[in-house]
């Protein structure tokens, strides 16, 4: 994956306002009418229990910080299309449709079901913008380009698998058993983490997919435990995941075992319960984690924790859905400064150039903003990573282990080898075959 990034990074910089090959500045948006913009929410469905922290997630740096100076003098107007019920596929045309948006949040799972709808959108109308929070499942070399606007806002899902073996060999682990429920997404990471311990030498004793949202996950407890490995890694709902360790530590088992981002989601804890961490080996789960030690942190977390919100468990900064929507809707609305309107093709290329050297370095929205006003060019860096992305619409993210500790809050990540997660990642990276091979195109994968 650095060495995507690095070739991303090597993109050559331009002024604000001005094309990629500096011959043509875009006109500015001349338009004072407020941008819609909306989310693909998970109000019901397998994911349900998460939808009002996640929608709270895209409001925040909206309301909080956005909209008080919003890019281009035009604010934005927030819609939530559950997609639940409806699929992804209807939500996203309602958004379209329905609310006029011109930046649609989180295209997930499911966008291999309306790729070609989308394709011929953006073609006919060089619209919406797509930050995704939810993007990883979507191949790393689909993205990232005016003719396919999608800007990842948490490393691509496969990743996630592999982290969770590279911690299982840091650990000395030699056997694993592979838990996963039937979701694109994780099913796509057990197949990295299938992938990655092959790579490392781990033998997976087991690969167990299951149905989500079944009432119980006894007899797949039972049967790892028969297994006896030394680590469990589980790719399944957070819900999911907490009542199958449950009804584990429940028959007496203690395993190892290691999670995926959803497992910060309170709806973890709540179904698990701490008094489950002390019987097992160790719980937490691998993904990404948080630079702590720049100014965005300090500015973000100030905020956040300043912020009223739904549930108390939320006021916690950490958590990986706040601090990485909110870094990726602040580079969203910083490019369509520096792009100068709100046109894919002027924001795509302006996602690149915003969180690139050179540049000077800055940390804050208001702080870029001011510097993107005074013609200068910038190098965002935020909290989830470095701000750059690959030439896919994949950004650079910290891989980290977090366990749990036995009051049920998360302890201190552990930083996982980069070097070591670059070699893994090469080898096991989804790519899309696609005809031809830049969008517009067909692709399969």
């Amino acid at each position: 994956m650095a060495l995507a990034l690095l070739a991303a990074a090597c993109g050559t910089g331009t002024s604000p306002g001005a094309s990629a090959d500096g011959s043509t500045a875009p006109a500015p948006s001349v338009s004072d009418e407020p941008v819609a913009v909306c989310e693909l929410a998970y109000y019901t469905g397998e994911f349900g229990a998460f939808g009002t922290s996640l929608t709270e997630d895209v409001v925040f740096p909206v309301e909080e910080v956005i909209n008080l100076d919003p890019p281009l003098g035009r604010s934005w107007e927030l819609f939530h299309e559950d997609l639940g019920t409806v699929g992804e596929a209807q939500a996203a045309r309602t958004c379209l449709e329905q609310h006029g948006a011109e930046i649609v949040v989180s295209m997930a799972h499911g966008y291999r079901t309306y790729r070609d709808f989308m394709m011929e959108w953006w073609e006919e109308n060089d619209s919406p913008l797509v930050p995704s929070v939810h993007g990883g499942a979507v191949p790393g070399n689909l993205g990232g380009k005016a003719a396919e606007p999608i800007f990842r806002a948490q490393g691509l899902d496969e990743a996630l698998g592999m982290s969770g073996i590279l911690y299982a060999e840091e650990i000395g682990a030699e056997s694993v058993v592979v838990f996963a429920t039937q979701v694109e997404g994780f099913q796509l990471a057990a197949n990295a983490a299938e992938n990655a311990a092959e790579a490392v030498g781990i033998e997976v004793l087991a690969r167990i997919d299951v149905p989500a949202e079944q009432p119980s996950y006894g007899a797949e407890a039972q049967r790892i435990a028969a297994l006896a490995p030394d680590a469990v890694i589980v790719q399944a709902g957070s819900v999911e995941s907490a009542s199958l360790i449950k009804q584990a530590a429940e028959a007496g088992l203690s395993l190892n075992w290691i999670g995926e981002t959803g497992w910060i989601q309170t709806e973890f804890m709540n179904t698990l319960g701490a008094a489950a961490i002390a019987s097992q080996e160790a719980i937490g789960f691998a993904a990404f984690s948080y630079n702590d030690t720049t100014p965005a942190w300090e500015f973000f977390s100030e905020l956040w924790e300043s912020t009223a919100h739904t549930a108390p468990e939320d006021a916690d900064p950490t958590g990986l859905y706040h601090f990485s929507t909110y870094d990726l809707l602040i580079q969203t609305a910083l490019a369509v400064e520096y792009g100068g309107s709100y046109l894919a093709s002027d924001w795509a290329p302006a996602m690149h150039e915003v969180g690139e050297a050179p540049g000077e370095v800055c940390y804050t929205y208001a702080d870029c903003l001011a510097l993107i006003r005074d013609g200068e060019d910038i190098d965002y860096e935020g909290i989830t990573g470095t701000g750059t992305y690959t030439d896919g619409g994949v950004n650079h993210v910290v891989q980290a282990y977090t366990p749990f500790n036995t009051d049920g809050t998360a302890g201190t990540p552990v930083i996982l080898d980069a070097e070591r997660a670059l070699e893994i990642i090469e080898q096991i990276a989804v790519t899309a075959e696609c005809t031809p091979e830049d969008p517009p195109n067909e692709c399969e994968w």
